[in-house]
């Protein structure tokens, strides 16, 4: 219901956490908003991992679409066992798109690195144009835990691999580490992005030391791989074309910010003749903040035992639209990048259940 539609408004009495057509589940039930609890019963889906896949193209979809099956099937065409990818994510302003890749820990490394093989000989950074932020023709590499058996240090250490194996197999391809792949120093990915210069309009690629492979150069850039507890990305566009008060916005909701959510990372960017505010949305530890329950529970889940939770959408939004508000300008929609990790998990679960590999062409199908 959420992606990849833009959608004006969360209806009456319906978060992302319940938006899943549940029937088409088979009654696979999908535990929610309980702090503590691991999420879901099934034993189908203890080993599995998301990586959530951002490469710099979404003007050419077929391109995308290929880098997708690249995860899927190998140079033969035979299809990797126990791989789907979910969601298939494209923003034109943006030129840039998010694969949803979800396999058992087992898998997920080849199944990433066949993807970013087939981008970088597809994608050429020094002729990429885009609003967006981005060092890499493979810009990010996230790998997220979903199954009870997987912990975050077991996402770090493919994470770790899937950097040396795309360095060793793209030759001139860089990549630097972040979260619990920054081992030991785990720092997290806001901060490793501004020590690479992400964030300069035009980065020095001379001035930057990876963490693996060779100086960053100008056809490949430079790839951000790592392991956390599950990323959200929220997006809540504004109606105005005024990129400071953007920003405004931006910092006062922002985790490092006094009074900011907790997790919330923000950029505010020019989006289709508006402004949207982006935010990847971390999970913290930890039980929802007191100060900032909402009517809508924050989702929860564990890993390894570690309570887990994360800011809702709905309170993300109504927080810019106060913002925004009081400077006379109303929020047009809030979109959701891929899914929440319940999503995540209770739809890998079924694809695989069903043998369905390019689970993002039946989305339509099977979410309301």
């Amino acid at each position: 219901m959420y992606r990849n539609l833009r959608i004006t408004h969360f209806p009456r009495g319906t978060t992302p956490e319940n938006a899943l057509h549940m029937s088409m589940l088979n009654d696979r039930s999908v535990q929610r908003n309980s702090c503590g609890r691991n999420m879901a019963s099934s034993s189908f889906g203890r080993r599995l991992v998301a990586c959530l896949l951002n490469v710099s193209e979404a003007r050419r979809k077929d391109l995308v679409e290929t880098v997708a099956k690249a995860a899927l099937y190998n140079t033969e065409g035979a299809r990797r066992k126990g791989t789907t990818v979910l969601n298939i994510f494209n923003d034109h302003d943006y030129n840039r798109s998010v694969i949803t890749i979800v396999a058992s820990i087992d898998s997920i490394r080849e199944a990433v690195l066949s993807a970013c093989e087939k981008a970088c000989g597809l994608i050429d950074m020094s002729t990429h144009i885009g609003v967006h932020p981005c060092m890499g023709a493979v810009d990010l590499i996230p790998i997220y835990p979903l199954g009870e058996e997987v912990g975050v240090e077991d996402c770090a250490k493919e994470a770790q691999a899937v950097a040396q194996g795309l360095t060793e197999r793209v030759q001139g391809t860089s990549a630097f580490l972040f979260g619990w792949a920054d081992s030991p120093l785990q720092r997290g990915l806001a901060q490793r992005r501004k020590e690479m210069g992400w964030f300069k309009e035009t980065p020095d690629l001379q001035a930057i030391r990876p963490d693996m492979g060779p100086q960053p150069l100008k056809r490949f850039g430079l790839t951000g791989v790592g392991a956390s507890p599950y990323v959200m990305n929220c997006n809540v566009t504004i109606d105005t074309q005024d990129i400071a008060m953007g920003r405004s916005i931006a910092r006062a909701i922002r985790e490092s910010t006094p009074g900011g959510l907790p997790g919330v990372q923000v950029l505010a960017l020019p989006h289709e003749g508006t402004v949207e505010i982006a935010c990847n949305v971390e999970s913290v530890k930890g039980s929802p903040p007191g100060h900032l329950s909402t009517s809508e529970p924050w989702p929860c889940f564990s890993i390894s035992g570690q309570a887990y939770c994360h800011a809702p959408a709905s309170l993300i939004t109504a927080r810019v639209a106060e913002l925004a508000g009081r400077q006379g300008v109303s929020t047009k929609s809030t979109a959701l990048v891929g899914f929440t990790p319940h999503e995540c998990r209770g739809l890998a679960e079924l694809a695989l259940s069903q043998g369905i590999a390019e689970f993002w062409r039946e989305q339509n199908r099977i979410r309301m």
